[in-house]
């Protein structure tokens, strides 16, 4: 047996502020970083709760080891790396952390369809490279102002990049599992008609084998040759071989991807696109959002140990 009875096991850091916050209130077996963490979860049969984020997950083996566990605090809105359907068979709660991220992935969003249709990634690198000789010889690039948006997911972040559309007079329509109550914008039940009808498309629905390549070769012809595609959900809801094919054919006028497939691994042709704007997986990357994403994972394991309820319960679960 272990000589400490732990309350918590300890994933993911959720960075030094917050660790220590937690260590100093709960008894925490803190195993980020551990070689060994099948190994250490025998430590902890009693504790209650385990912090994690949507990079380390929780899979069944882990929550085997675990026989206390009650609850899962994950850092992150993701939730596919969760076995959300074997914990809802143990009896065990989980949350993540919406809303506090909500207003930056919309802000990249927008950066990536304003970058992708008007080329400023490869104006930036016209200017700083010398070939900006003469005015008027950069190439003619995408009007957003007036066009249409398309969202597939109106969740919180897919209103929030449709509240953003308003303010560039656009007319946006959604597919969505099902109609929402909470937004006036079009219900499109077909995905297909929605990318024929749409100049932009933007992925904002969650990963997980509900959503695998949902875009497809099919969905990419009908977006057609001036159609953007702008991805911040997972990398897994676009094929991307055949969103390398449509770009390279013409089928599709351009992207901008804040997630790949296999990320970090990039396809060559990708690399090399103008037509192509690319961020490293950062939606939610600012020092503030960051910040009240560990404090809210915090809050929740605090909650819930204090109340034997959690703030945010993944609404899935």
């Amino acid at each position: 047996m272990p000589d400490i009875d732990y309350q918590i096991v300890q994933l993911a850091s959720m960075g030094a502020a917050m660790d220590a916050a937690l260590a100093k209130r709960f008894r925490v077996l803190y195993l980020d970083g551990h070689d060994d963490v099948a190994g250490a979860l025998r430590e902890a049969p009693r504790a209650t709760v385990a912090v994690t984020s949507v990079r380390k997950g929780l899979k069944r083996e882990m929550i085997d080891a675990l026989p206390g566990l009650r609850a899962v605090c994950s850092w992150g809105v993701g939730y596919e790396t969760l076995d959300l359907a074997y914990a809802r068979q143990r009896g065990i709660v989980a949350s993540n952390t919406p809303e506090v991220l909500d207003d930056c992935v919309a802000d990249l969003a927008w950066a990536l369809l304003l970058t992708a249709a008007r080329r400023t990634h490869v104006g930036d690198r016209y200017v700083k490279t010398g070939q900006w000789r003469s005015i008027g010889a950069f190439p003619l690039s995408t009007r957003v102002w007036g066009r249409r948006l398309g969202i597939v997911g109106m969740g919180r972040i897919g209103r929030a990049i449709a509240e953003r559309g308003r303010g560039f007079g656009m007319d946006i329509r959604y597919h969505n599992r099902r109609p929402r109550t909470d937004t006036s914008h079009t219900f499109e039940p077909s995905l297909k008609a929605l990318a024929e009808w749409s100049d932009f498309l933007v992925l904002a629905c969650p990963g997980g084998a509900q959503t695998h390549h949902l875009i497809d070769a099919p969905i990419l012809r009908a977006l057609g040759p001036a159609g953007i595609l702008v991805n911040i959900a997972r990398g897994s809801v676009v094929d991307e071989a055949a969103l390398v094919q449509a770009l390279e054919r013409g089928e599709l006028g351009g992207a901008g991807l804040d997630v790949l497939e296999h990320e970090p691994a990039v396809p060559e042709p990708l690399r090399s696109m103008d037509q192509v704007a690319l961020m490293p997986h950062v939606g939610s990357a600012t020092h503030e959002t960051r910040a009240d994403m560990s404090r809210l994972v915090v809050d929740n394991a605090i909650a819930f140990l204090e109340t034997g309820r959690l703030l945010t319960p993944i609404e899935d679960a």
